[in-house]
């Protein structure tokens, strides 16, 4: 016999429990709360001192930003972000390396979900997860040889109560992402040199890095070799490890090319080369790890070579070389 009574109290108790699971949902939701800020066609850069772009107080992420107009040297407009009161910017950035693009290439438009560039001038925008926990401050330099005070736009977005993921794990609330920057290393062949070297816990987001051979063979045939700077690996050595994690077989592989990159440019959401010009001995290149993360607990020391050996032997005449290298770090 059907018991109708237990089937009525069961469906209200069903009910209850979806209301009390509808509020819960509800409440942490509320948490989130968006803002953000524009500037549509102004003229506050200078020279001489940073422009303050956007300034927030709360706790939670920024998720978005994107920067237009056009003058000459523009892409290397100083973008700082100043998190929780620092003196210093943990984030200071040029414009185009910040997005992936070395030796100013304006090469337009492409893209993937977490920057890229889609029109001309100083155009990028990203969607950088840049945590807070008091307050986040965006502000914006000339680059020298810049005019004075040229026509700028902007976007910066972010939520509040947001936290990073990073291959499928959360990160801890203390975590800020924090760069790391190389400029202008000149490399002899077959120098292993640090991109960065710190210490605790973190995990390692992104690098970018320009890199250039600083030789032309009088052999037209042989000026491959002064490419061959890119058989150098990248190596990661973890929570203070004498022995690297060895991130790649070589420099154009750890960027997910092969031959020194010999199909040219490419971007995907992993990795992509945003700069190449062969007779010139350069490129410039991403690669991230948000979906292959590597993860250390008590320090982190990521390294480049120049050049490669193989059997004790250096390969293919390996050039001297010089390096821009941004490494982006969630530290916490």
């Amino acid at each position: 016999m059907i018991n109708f009574k237990f089937i009525l109290r069961l469906g209200v108790a069903f009910a209850l429990s979806g209301m009390l699971i509808n509020r819960a949902v509800a409440s942490d939701l509320a948490e989130y709360k968006t803002f953000g800020t524009v500037g549509k066609e102004v003229t506050p850069l200078s020279l001489d001192h940073e422009a303050e772009l956007f300034h927030h107080e709360g706790q939670g992420c920024l998720t978005h930003m994107w920067f237009g107009g056009g003058w000459p040297n523009c892409q290397q407009t100083r973008i700082r972000i100043y998190v929780d009161g620092e003196t210093n910017a943990s984030i200071d950035m040029e414009l185009f390396l910040g997005h992936g693009i070395g030796f100013g290439d304006e090469s337009a438009p492409w893209g993937i979900s977490t920057f890229g560039r889609t029109g001309g001038g100083a155009n990028v925008y990203d969607t950088y997860r840049i945590p807070f926990g008091k307050s986040v401050r965006v502000t914006a330099q000339l680059a020298p040889g810049a005019p004075p005070h040229p026509l700028f736009w902007w976007i910066v977005r972010g939520t509040e109560g947001l936290r990073v993921e990073l291959g499928g794990v959360k990160l801890p609330e203390r975590a800020r992402l924090k760069l790391y920057r190389v400029d202008h290393y000149q490399a002899k062949p077959l120098e292993e040199f640090n991109l960065c070297n710190v210490p605790g816990a973190g995990a390692l987001y992104e690098v970018t890095m320009a890199g250039k051979g600083l030789r032309t063979l009088p052999d037209e045939k042989e000026r491959w070799q002064d490419l061959s700077f890119m058989e150098g690996c990248m190596r990661a050595y973890l929570d203070g490890a004498k022995s690297p994690l060895m991130l790649s077989s070589g420099l154009e592989d750890y960027f997910l090319g092969t031959y020194y990159f010999n199909l040219g440019r490419y971007t995907t959401e992993v990795a992509g080369v945003t700069h190449l010009d062969v007779a010139r001995n350069e490129f410039s290149a991403y690669r991230f790890h948000d979906v292959d993360p590597v993860f250390f607990h008590k320090g982190l020391r990521l390294t480049a070579r120049c050049g490669e050996t193989k059997d004790g032997q250096m390969m293919h005449n390996c050039p001297p070389a010089v390096y821009t290298t941004y490494t982006w770090l969630y530290q916490w």
